[in-house]
């Protein structure tokens, strides 16, 4: 191995490589899951949609480097949010700059706000992510493969984690929760079995001993997040599904 700091040539095999931060960030409106997209004000992929983020500066760390590409590219402060490092991305030719590594985050949060445009961002706007799941449109880089991966881990922990929770501002109802399943996984669930999923698992949610007061209809019971970390049993995709009406006949 090459000591730490010795000259590293390009006879070596070695290239110089940057760093960059990418972010998946999701959230439900109006029962939809929508991803936070920018509009390119710069070379490459000017105009096109892409995830936001940017180049990590000298002295931050990556999850720094991408909280101030959040604020600085959509104006949302993601100290709130569910933020967790989802994968690195370094094939060569991803970006044709040069060699350029991404880590790539992904965050959760509850009906975010309008985002703002700043920096190399045109603009930012709220997406629905089906609309670009599966490569139906094009998104700059390789940011289609890591919208794919982010949202099969967010279906994958809303599974075995209470991580739906925080796509729901507190206090929330049953029915607010299983918004979220349904808008994440993409299929209706039964609210009888959902219910009974959600309440036979310990410390899933907990009642705050309040109720709605909705204008029409009966006042539900209010939640917030539990205190477990892991889901036992697991809420499984596919269990207490709402069959189409195509599947009865």
């Amino acid at each position: 191995m090459r000591p730490l700091g010795a000259q590293v040539k390009e006879s070596d095999g070695v290239e110089a490589s940057w760093v960059t931060v990418d972010l998946a960030i999701f959230t439900v409106r109006d029962e939809r899951l929508m991803v936070l997209l920018v509009e390119r004000g710069v070379e490459p992929f000017l105009g096109r949609p892409a995830l936001p983020g940017g180049y990590v500066r000298k002295r931050e760390t990556l999850r720094e480097g991408a909280l101030r590409e959040l604020r600085e590219e959509a104006g949302i402060d993601g100290d709130g949010l569910h933020l967790e490092q989802l994968g690195a991305y370094g094939d060569p030719g991803r970006d044709p700059r040069g060699r350029v590594v991404t880590v790539a985050y992904l965050a959760l949060g509850p009906d975010l706000p309008v985002p703002v445009g700043g920096t190399d961002a045109r603009c930012a706007y709220w997406a629905e992510v089906s609309e670009f799941a599966g490569g139906a449109q094009g998104l700059s880089f390789d940011h289609e493969v890591i919208l794919a991966d982010a949202l099969e881990e967010v279906r994958r922990k809303l599974e075995h984690t209470p991580v739906a929770t925080a796509f729901c501002e507190e206090p929330f109802t049953l029915s607010g929760l299983r918004a979220v399943y349904e808008a994440v996984w993409g299929q209706r669930l039964d609210p009888s079995n959902f219910r009974r999923k959600v309440l036979n698992t310990p410390g899933f949610v907990e009642p705050t001993g309040e109720r709605s007061t909705p204008l029409t209809g009966r006042p539900a019971v209010l939640y917030r997040r539990g205190g477990a970390s892991v889901l036992s049993p697991p809420l499984l995709r596919g269990t207490g599904r709402v069959p189409e009406p195509a599947e009865l006949r």
